[in-house]
């Protein structure tokens, strides 16, 4: 057979090895094989029919390079690669023998997509005389377009692994935010009751949050309410609230002084937050009959007491430190005031209050004391503070949760 005869009969061998290749390659990945059983038939190729002694394949997983794959190498044949320094600046198919970092190996070949680089693979030693598909210098491309299609398909696989962790966590985000919307109370509870309004209104930064607000009857004579913001945002917070949330509604009964149960709290946040967190905590009962309004502050920002006849506001300030922030609470004072006249009371966590403008720190803190001087309903203010601090879902300048609680006290 002449050189001509022999070497078309050659092309026309490599080429079909090339389109056998490559439709086992994809079938395999179409059969949704492991990521490892595709890397094994990928090596398998390499070495056994390519006659490739030593092979090393570095891909790029956000934020680092891994070295996924090595054949026929020892430790010391790569433990000096930095693929950060030696491999991200080649950009072509690269001869390696004049770079002593290389020096066990013959090729350096690039996989990049968009001019960035994906993969590179590394092969040397090469057994040219026996018999099969000789890895010459003519087949690299052939190297470099299997490799493309390896990566790609593991990159693939490993985009639909997140999007379906990312899916669900979703689902499980938006079922823990239903739950906990389950958890707070609707104002309903007293919308037949003359004697007081209950206005709430809880947006958390995200699915669900660390704040929190309750109000119900202790008696006929009686109600309570509060409001509490856990240090941090996001599920761990969530936990921690709801944890909180069950234990006062154990613990709050009507024979109970609020010393005692804020006490009581504290030793429970200690122990659930292991001083990784702590709560602060307004609570306050009112009595329909004597019009007295005891309180305590555990650390929690003033809520705001306006006076509907003296047109006066007071601030309901702290009584001890929040919850957790120290294993005992060495005193306590609960705040003692008589309504003897129709007031509106505004409670809310400090992502409201922090809300800036223009550079200025206390702008939503200002925002909150005017619109608590204006002689209206506790449910008109509230809005008015949410359209004049813009609190919605898209304002980008929102970092917290935000929670408010307001309550109208009638004198009847």
């Amino acid at each position: 057979m002449g050189d001509s005869a022999k070497a078309s009969l050659d092309r026309l061998k490599f080429s079909n090895f090339k389109l056998k290749t490559l439709l086992n390659i994809t079938r395999s990945i179409n059969a949704n094989l492991p990521v490892t059983e595709l890397l094994n038939s990928f090596e398998k190729l390499l070495t056994e029919e390519l006659n490739i002694g030593k092979v090393l394949l570095y891909i790029y997983q956000k934020p680092h390079w891994n070295l996924i794959m090595k054949s026929g190498v020892e430790p010391g044949d790569y433990e000096s690669i930095v693929p950060e320094r030696d491999l991200v600046p080649i950009e072509d198919i690269t001869f390696s023998m004049s770079n002593l970092v290389f020096g066990g190996f013959d090729f350096i070949i690039p996989v990049v997509q968009d001019n960035q680089p994906l993969a590179y693979v590394i092969i040397g030693d090469f057994e040219d005389e026996q018999e099969g598909i000789a890895p010459s210098i003519r087949h690299l491309h052939f190297i470099q377009t299997l490799t493309n299609i390896i990566i790609v398909a593991i990159e693939n696989r490993r985009l639909m692994e997140v999007n379906m962790q990312q899916e669900r966590f979703k689902k499980e985000m938006e079922m823990a935010a239903k739950m906990q919307n389950m958890l707070v109370p609707k104002e309903d509870i007293f919308k037949n009751d003359d004697r007081i309004t209950v206005k709430p209104f809880y947006m958390p930064h995200y699915e669900v949050g660390g704040d929190y607000y309750d109000f119900d009857y202790l008696s006929d004579e009686e109600m309570f309410f509060c409001i509490a913001d856990v240090s941090g945002k996001g599920m761990s917070a969530a936990i921690l609230m709801s944890n909180f949330q069950a234990s006062l509604k154990a613990l709050f009964v009507a024979d109970m002084d609020m010393s005692t149960l804020v006490k009581r709290l504290n030793s429970i946040v200690v122990r659930n937050s292991n001083g990784d967190r702590f709560i602060t905590l307004f609570i306050g009962r009112y009595n329909f009959n004597t019009r007295l309004l005891k309180y305590i502050n555990a650390g929690h920002n003033p809520p705001i007491l306006f006076d509907c006849f003296t047109k006066e506001i007071q601030f309901l300030k702290a009584s001890c430190p929040g919850l957790g922030m120290l294993d005992e609470i060495p005193s306590l004072k609960e705040g003692v005031l008589t309504l003897d006249h129709e007031c509106k009371l505004l409670c809310f966590t400090d992502g409201v209050v922090e809300l800036e403008k223009d550079g200025m720190d206390d702008y939503g803190q200002k925002i909150v004391e005017r619109e608590m001087k204006k002689n209206s309903p506790i449910g008109d203010t509230i809005n008015s503070i949410i359209s004049a601090l813009d609190i919605q879902r898209a304002n980008e300048n929102l970092f917290d949760d935000i929670t408010l609680l307001g309550i109208d006290f009638f004198i009847n």
